[in-house]
């Protein structure tokens, strides 16, 4: 079995057979158009954390986001490409909408198929799959309360089944949380994707009193308790089933009022009963996404109010970057720009809204994201509510070897348990350094080998590898203390760790871009090539092994790998 080489096919396995080629032969894959940095010039970004959740609302209401194409195989297709797009910018959650309006993407005992799927495709295991081999987590969203027009599909099955629970507001109809039933209902609904389903989280959206709710004899508090009574019963049934599945809600961006700053009349705690930061200082969410769709004094004191008020909860905000389409709004590029400088100081992730405005690059903000904030993986943190309630650390792999194989290198390891994850490292010194995310290789990885390709190795090369359990604690890593040898593949360029010179003699004159990826294929530089000069200024990139292609109207060529190493300061 080689399974690094399969899971770059599978991880590519939605693409044409040509484009496997390409991507087997480069590393790395196209990305959406992208605004090019300063010609010759590769700026370094430091800061990078290993642990950062990082994520995007996949929509599939409407086909905002997906599917947009008709065909099943069509659907699939398009699938892949956005994670494609999302796993090279090193995007590690995708919150994907599962549950739409009282109607569902895969194949339910409760409510009806979505009219936009096939009853013969199960889009959740589906994404699940393809999210998995790219390693990142996929959340299956659930629309809570919110059941579409009343005399639409989800809303007629709900009032042929249970029209106890069902309340009319205007054209729309509601789930009603005053009715005890409503708490059951959701939770088996819940239940039923927990059960049947290797999800890594359940993403609770719209878990609140419509603003258009008249308040009637419940009073605000007793409307608070109804919500988190909500929550509390599908937390229970979560963790009933797979207490490593995380439960997470998108409460309204802003908690309350603050001394200094209004809410504007629009607030979780108030406005639609939703006591957000009491389920986190109760454990009854492991993760909070607070819709955050504003700006400037409007975002960041709200920001440190979620981060100071939810106990241990993974605060994650949610960044309203369809503002800045121009049929959305006028903001612009450095607008989130700053709140995600800003997020990072303060040790939060983030969350994107939504993931057509990212990977179709408005305003640059693709490029920003994948070449300068965040170039390198980054793992999610560790859950905090655990059986075990604190630290843990699984048991580290055994018997970690290296083989060469007509493809590469052959990694292969054991570990005594069963349902566990692994992270892989790489670097040309030993002890690999496991906290430099530049190390990171594969991500959250079920194979218990993979095979490295021999280009790119012809340096002495070290590894290590991590056992990361389900709740994404990660164990002490085991290395190969020695480098595994000598292994030849496309020869390197030298450099003196200051300037990389491109080597004329492979090159056509047609070349328009230089592009620079590190050892796994993820693209962290995109260079316009200049026929008068081919010195490339990398005295600010760090130390490491990097990728080196070419790219001309017709595409991408591959051309070499480089080194660099600059002596330690006297």
């Amino acid at each position: 079995m080689q399974p690094f080489i399969i899971m770059f096919k599978n991880l590519f396995s939605c693409r044409t057979t040509s484009t496997v080629a390409l991507i087997l032969l480069l590393f790395l894959s196209p990305c959406p158009t992208k605004a090019s940095p300063p010609a010759n010039s590769i700026a370094l970004f430091a800061d990078h954390p290993k642990y950062e959740v990082r994520a995007v609302w996949l929509t599939t209401i409407k086909r905002l986001d997906w599917p947009r194409a008709q065909s099943v195989a069509a659907q699939k297709q398009e699938l892949c490409d956005i994670l494609d797009a999302l796993y090279r910018a090193n995007i590690n959650t995708v919150l994907f909408q599962a549950r739409i309006r009282a109607t569902t993407c895969y194949p339910s005992n409760i409510e009806p198929f979505d009219a936009i799927f096939s009853s013969s495709f199960d889009a959740l295991q589906f994404a699940i799959d393809e999210c998995h081999k790219r390693g990142m987590e996929l959340h299956a969203w659930m629309v809570t309360l919110p059941c579409g027009q009343w005399t639409g599909q989800g809303c007629r099955h709900l009032r042929n089944i249970h029209p106890e629970l069902m309340k009319k507001i205007g054209d729309e109809g509601y789930l009603n949380p005053e009715v005890a039933g409503t708490a059951d209902y959701l939770s088996q609904l819940v239940d039923e994707v927990v059960s049947r389903y290797d999800v890594d989280g359940i993403h609770l959206d719209y878990i609140r009193y419509p603003e258009t709710w008249k308040a009637g004899s419940a009073s605000a508090s007793a409307r608070r308790e109804n919500i988190t009574n909500i929550v509390r019963k599908i937390h229970t049934i979560v963790k009933q089933q797979k207490p490593w599945v995380k439960v997470s809600a998108s409460p309204v961006g802003k908690y309350q009022d603050l001394p200094r700053y209004s809410s504007r009349g629009w607030n979780a705690f108030t406005a639609v009963a939703q006591d957000a930061q009491a389920w986190a200082r109760e454990g009854i969410v492991d993760q909070l996404y607070p819709m955050m769709y504003f700006k400037d004094n409007q975002f960041f004191p709200f920001a440190l109010d979620w981060l100071e008020g939810s106990g241990n909860c993974t605060i994650v905000p949610g960044l309203g970057i369809y503002f800045l389409h121009p049929s959305e709004g006028k903001w612009q590029l450095r607008d989130i720009t700053r709140q995600l400088v800003f997020l990072r100081q303060k040790g939060m992730g983030y969350a994107l809204f939504r993931s057509r405005f990212f990977t179709d690059n408005t305003k640059g903000l693709y490029t920003y994201i994948a070449d300068r904030h965040a170039p390198y993986p980054a793992l999610i943190p560790p859950m905090h509510n655990t059986p075990a309630n604190g630290s843990r650390q699984p048991t580290p792999v055994s018997r970690l070897i290296a083989d060469v194989g007509s493809e590469g290198i052959v990694l292969k390891w054991n570990h005594p348990t069963k349902d566990i994850l692994f992270n892989v490292y790489a670097d040309s010194v030993s002890p690999v350094n496991t906290d430099d995310v530049r190390n990171i290789i594969a991500v959250r990885t079920a194979n218990r080998s993979i095979v490295i390709p021999r280009t790119g190795l012809k340096r002495r090369t070290c590894f290590a590898v991590a056992a990361v359990d389900r709740y994404g604690y990660e164990s002490t890593a085991t290395q190969l203390m020695q480098p595994t040898g000598n292994y030849h593949g496309s020869s390197f360029i030298k450099t003196n760790g200051k300037v990389l010179q491109l080597p004329r003699h492979l090159m056509t004159g047609k070349e328009r871009h230089v592009l620079i990826t590190d050892m796994t294929g993820r693209r962290l530089h995109r260079v316009p090539v200049n026929h008068e000069t081919t010195a490339l200024n990398i005295s600010r990139m760090p130390e490491g092994m990097y990728g080196l292609a070419l790219a001309d109207e017709a595409g991408m060529k591959n051309i070499t790998y480089f080194t660099i190493r600059r002596k330690a300061a006297k």
